[in-house]
């Protein structure tokens, strides 16, 4: 069976380690059926693979991007194999930067490594994942500061579509209410449903659970 680039990615977090199933308590205090641990992503032909879906994802929304932003320190290998992915994919040439925790005052000094950011630039934030909107919040000021960019979306691996714990909103619909920045996911729950429910990955005896968890906290869009 041939699986479009959602199904593979969702058999590649499986296949990695990163998405497993069980009973997990997580930093919320929420009893959930899933985990997803970005963590387990540590190899260069998996790196190589992430870069690909990034990629396909940017494609296949058609994002208008010149410049791939990293934050550090997670964002900093999945904006660079994701630059690299659209060019050998697509033929697209963009620019990468990222920035430092703290701004060098010697060499070339400044708080950004790679593309120097221009006004009116084009810039997608690649990040795993969003929880609760906290790393958008640190680097949008640091972008601004640095030119008057554009930033045109936000890109992560897994959309969880839960509503936060202060809110009825999930992370991705704050982020837009509050930033404007548009979210977008690889994949999000419905799809990882949908991929047990197809037999893509295994899991089918968590099934219920899956759906009892989307029904108590999740949001739709």
């Amino acid at each position: 069976m041939k699986m479009n680039y959602k199904e593979s990615f969702i058999k590649f977090m499986a296949d990695s380690g990163v998405l497993t199933f069980g009973d997990f308590t997580l930093k919320s205090g929420r009893k959930a059926p899933y985990f997803i641990n970005t963590g387990n992503y540590k190899t260069g032909a998996q790196l190589s693979m992430l870069g690909k879906y990034y990629a396909e994802c940017i494609k296949d929304n058609n994002i208008e991007v010149e410049t791939l932003f990293g934050p550090a320190y997670k964002g900093i290998p999945l904006s660079v194999s994701a630059a690299v992915a659209l060019y050998d994919k697509f033929g697209m040439e963009v620019s990468y930067c990222f920035d430092r925790k703290e701004a060098k005052d010697h060499g070339e000094g400044g708080v950004f490594v790679g593309k120097q950011l221009i006004d009116g630039e084009k810039v997608v934030i690649i990040e795993d994942v969003m929880t609760s909107g906290k790393a958008l919040r640190e680097v949008l000021p640091k972008l601004k500061d640095a030119a008057d960019v554009n930033i045109t979306g936000m890109v992560i691996t897994v959309d969880r579509m839960e509503k936060a714990l202060d809110s009825d909103m999930s992370a991705v619909q704050s982020a837009y209410k509050e930033f404007g920045v548009k979210v977008y996911s690889i994949v999000n729950i419905n799809d990882i449903i949908a991929a047990i429910e197809n037999g893509i990955i295994s899991g089918k005896e968590y099934l219920e659970a899956m759906k009892a968890y989307r029904e108590a906290y999740g949001v739709q869009y």
